[in-house]
């Protein structure tokens, strides 16, 4: 008889100890609302920014300015009226460049920056997409005037103790020389 409990007694525990494990369920799921937040927050920032912009362009009638498809907006402190090649992926240019809010005020001078040399989109610079972009449309020697929205410009880290987060600044550049590698 002590035979017959103990056979079921272990038949009964190997069959409940035959159960799958179950699925542990997470703590907190994640909804992407988050994401979808940051995103139309950074819309009506681009938005406020580009009417502020716009603004400024409509009421300043003493320069031409022009869209770059780039996001950003720009004129001619100084043009090229020749139809030299602009800068290319892989050619070598130098610049000197500054930075201003849009009421004029100096955040970084040509100074602060000195001479910069920078090999079209294949340097590892610490340079702001609105200038990379800027210095594409340009000719050696021109001297153009960018205003970019601060996604363009220093966004949401602002520069410290200079510029706050999600500012939208002008940067004037000066290209100095182009090297082309590429020439044919």
């Amino acid at each position: 008889m002590l035979h017959k409990l103990f056979y079921i007694t272990f038949f009964s525990l190997l069959i409940v100890s035959c159960k799958s494990p179950e699925a542990r369920r997470p703590v907190q799921s994640q909804s992407g609302t988050f994401i979808k937040e940051s995103a139309q927050r950074n819309k009506e920032i681009y938005e406020a920014e580009k009417k502020y912009i716009e603004n400024i362009i409509a009421i300043d009638t003493s320069k031409t300015y022009y869209s770059s498809e780039n996001g950003f907006w720009y004129y001619y402190n100084k043009r090229d009226t020749t139809q030299a090649p602009k800068p290319k992926t892989g050619d070598l240019v130098e610049f000197t460049y500054s930075i201003k809010d849009l009421n004029g005020n100096s955040i970084l001078t040509e100074k602060e920056n000195g001479l910069q040399r920078y090999k079209i989109d294949q340097s590892n610079q610490e340079l702001i997409s609105g200038v990379r972009d800027g210095i594409k449309l340009m000719n050696e020697g021109e001297v153009v005037t960018l205003l970019l929205p601060s996604y363009k410009a220093y966004g949401y880290y602002g520069i410290e103790g200079k510029l706050g987060t999600n500012i939208p600044v002008q940067s004037t550049i000066t290209l100095r020389s182009i090297q082309y590698i590429n020439e044919k």
